[in-house]
């Protein structure tokens, strides 16, 4: 395998897609397939016409991303923009389509990353963010499933905890404001509630409902991000937040805590205060320490971080940062409002301008950038 040759045609492939209208976003994770695809069928060497191999093979993939990105605004545009209160009643197959990807003959991240790209209709770039791997590594993974899958029946779906995980990452994506799906996965979460009775479905529900209540106070009129110590609390959706703590406190009831459940409980706290000043840290980092028995994550003990800071000071928040990974997403992001609470203007104002250069999406990026000036205009006064 010629990987040299491969990196060498890339960008001829990638005109040939955006000359044909490809975006070149698309094209872009078109011509990833393609190469992954290269890797796989060119162990004895490449064809006699490589580059025409490669544009075939990426312009099928750009199609069928479109025609799976197409299905997926149609699905999209039979939910209202804001989720209405109550069970589901409205049933499409959507809901099965994701159950049936999640197949047992996957691993669970696979059944994830290959749902989240067929049903989803998120791109690899987008997933490989949200499980913090690199781009290529994803492609693979992607590119692994669908063989795992293209020979086996597909009548054993596969099981909730899988569901529940694409549902919560397909939320997350929608609730970034990247690509609006909130409401979709709302909708299929509802579905699922209906159709199982299990706490930790009930406990993604609430944890959604609880974010997606303060969604209309997120942005100012400009588009900027509003942190949530500067939200208008006055514009979250007082129904929905009664609502998802109505559902979880049944949940939590029952005994049998889970990931999802954790998280409402700490969303439930943002949403009862009724100024940030009010917040209750102290539970809020005990529920923190609750996820991070259930998961491990380092993305919960960043969260942790945070939460100790207001808790007991920035000395504690930025001591309890200290054993993390720096190139964890938003670690920098972190690291500068504990280091500003903590008085350190020149240490904050870097590590909010490196924050900004690796953030997901622009609305952050421009976010982080004005806090960087406004650390620097104060120095300088």
């Amino acid at each position: 395998m010629d990987e040299v040759l491969l990196r060498s045609l890339t960008p001829s492939v990638l005109t040939v897609l955006v000359r044909r209208g490809a975006d070149f976003a698309a094209a872009e994770d078109a011509v990833q397939d393609a190469l992954v695809e290269a890797l796989r069928v060119w162990a004895a060497g490449p064809p006699r016409d490589a580059k025409g191999w490669l544009v075939t093979v990426a312009w099928r993939r750009f199609l069928d991303a479109t025609r799976a990105d197409a299905a997926r605004r149609r699905r999209e545009e039979r939910v209202q923009e804001e989720p209405a209160p109550g069970p589901a009643h409205a049933v499409d197959d959507t809901l099965q389509l994701y159950f049936l990807c999640a197949h047992p003959s996957l691993t669970p991240a696979s059944a994830v990353a290959l749902t989240l790209r067929a049903v989803g209709g998120l791109t690899t770039r987008q997933i490989a963010e949200a499980y913090l791997v690199p781009e290529p590594t994803m492609a693979q993974r992607i590119s692994r499933a669908k063989r795992t899958v293209s020979g086996v029946r597909f009548d054993r779906p596969g099981d909730v905890a899988t569901v529940l995980r694409v549902l919560y990452l397909v939320f997350n994506e929608g609730y970034s404001g990247d690509v609006d799906l909130a409401a979709e996965a709302i909708r299929l979460t509802r579905q699922l509630a209906a159709r199982i009775d299990h706490p930790e479905v009930a406990g993604l529900l609430a944890l959604m409902l609880l974010h997606h209540a303060r969604r209309a106070a997120r942005t100012a009129p400009d588009g900027s991000l509003v942190p949530l110590a500067e939200q208008d609390r006055g514009r979250w959706d007082t129904a929905l937040i009664a609502e998802g703590v109505g559902i979880l406190q049944a949940a939590l009831a029952r005994d049998r805590l889970g990931e999802f459940q954790a998280q409402a409980a700490v969303a439930a706290l943002h949403a009862d205060a009724p100024t940030a000043g009010e917040t209750d840290w102290v539970q809020i980092v005990e529920w923190y320490d609750e996820l991070t028995r259930l998961t491990g994550s380092p993305v919960v003990r960043l969260n942790r971080a945070v939460a100790v800071g207001e808790a007991d000071g920035p000395r504690a928040g930025l001591a309890a940062l200290a054993g993390l990974d720096a190139s964890l997403p938003r670690h920098a992001a972190v690291a500068a409002y504990l280091h500003e609470r903590d008085g350190d203007l020149a240490t904050a104002a870097r590590l909010y301008a490196e924050a900004a250069h690796t953030a997901p999406n622009l609305a952050e990026r421009d976010h982080l950038t004005r806090q960087a000036a406004r650390l620097n205009a104060r120095r300088g006064r």
